[in-house]
């Protein structure tokens, strides 16, 4: 009874207080809880496996099958951490995630305001063409874009990891449906005051779309983060501009490397997005929820 008595006086989302009085929709609900908390357990099996591994010794994990460790062997992190070098390729990534962060809000947030509030002709054509986009493989333009880079003389470089965040349909059709349930009020009181479209873009629609402009950051930091094959073909073997992933590849594919240290640089890749989306999980749903519904 102490359970559903969190859902008194509750009028919104998809159970409400009076559904609890129902016995059926008890069961339901008691079932559906059960049902996300395997799944959640499931889902962190992997990464509870990942950590209590990183703290046995090489011995310890070659000899037992046993998931906690016998003896914690905290001082691993450090000497893993320090062996490999990981402050410079935290650095690279982070370089890389700031300037994606900056060209993903600015780029994307551009055209859908475009798209949304200037509406020139042929804007249509353009966000057909948008759409088209989100069903091609980002991949299968890899090869051209990578032939363009390398003409242009941009190899080794963290700019086209920043441009490349700068051209995705999904942030642009996110940014663009959360612009047209902004109030046209006050668009229109900023163009009587002198203010010209990108002035409006920066002083007016940027600093009322801040929800939407969190979960494109978050989703941009992720992205930025964890993506491999673009960092691999520009900065690999630029010795020295490598980013966690790429760094990580090389790790696996050294035979100084044993298998503890490769666990542990695997948790060390996966502590920054996991702890971003731990503390900002509300603000990725609201900001899509927010951005996929017009009015």
């Amino acid at each position: 009874m102490g359970f559903f008595s969190n859902y008194q006086g509750k009028e919104d989302g998809a159970i409400r207080f009076y559904d609890v009085k129902s016995g059926k929709t008890k069961f339901w609900v008691i079932l559906m809880f059960i049902a996300c908390i395997t799944i959640a357990v499931i889902a962190l099996f992997p990464v509870f496996w990942l950590l209590c591994t990183s703290l046995k010794d090489l011995t310890e994990y070659m000899s037992t099958t046993q998931i906690l460790p016998k003896n914690p062997d905290w001082k691993g992190w450090v000497d893993t951490w320090n062996a490999f070098g990981f402050t410079k390729y935290y650095i690279n990534s982070g370089i890389t995630v700031v300037g994606g962060v900056i060209c993903a809000v600015f780029f994307n947030g551009l055209l859908a305001y475009v798209l949304a509030v200037l509406k020139p002709k042929g804007h249509r054509v353009v966000m057909m063409l948008v759409m088209w986009c989100l069903l091609i493989p980002p991949t299968t333009s890899f090869v051209a874009l990578f032939v363009n880079i390398k003409r242009i003389g941009l190899l080794g470089s963290f700019i086209p990891l920043w441009l490349a965040m700068g051209a995705n349909a999904y942030w642009v059709v996110l940014f663009k449906n959360y612009f047209e349930s902004l109030p046209k009020d006050f668009l229109e009181a900023a163009r009587i005051d002198g203010c010209g479209s990108f002035r409006v873009f920066l002083r007016i629609v940027l600093p009322l779309s801040k929800p939407i402009i969190m979960v494109v950051a978050i989703f941009a930091v992720t992205a930025a983060w964890s993506d491999f094959l673009m960092p691999y073909l520009l900065l690999n073997g630029t010795n020295g501009k490598e980013t966690v992933m790429v760094k990580l590849f090389t790790f696996n594919s050294s035979i100084k490397t044993n298998q503890i240290d490769l666990i542990r640089a695997v948790l060390y890749s996966l502590i920054p997005p996991t702890i971003i989306f731990a503390v900002f999980q509300k603000q990725i749903m609201d900001g899509v929820m927010s951005g996929g519904i017009k009015g």
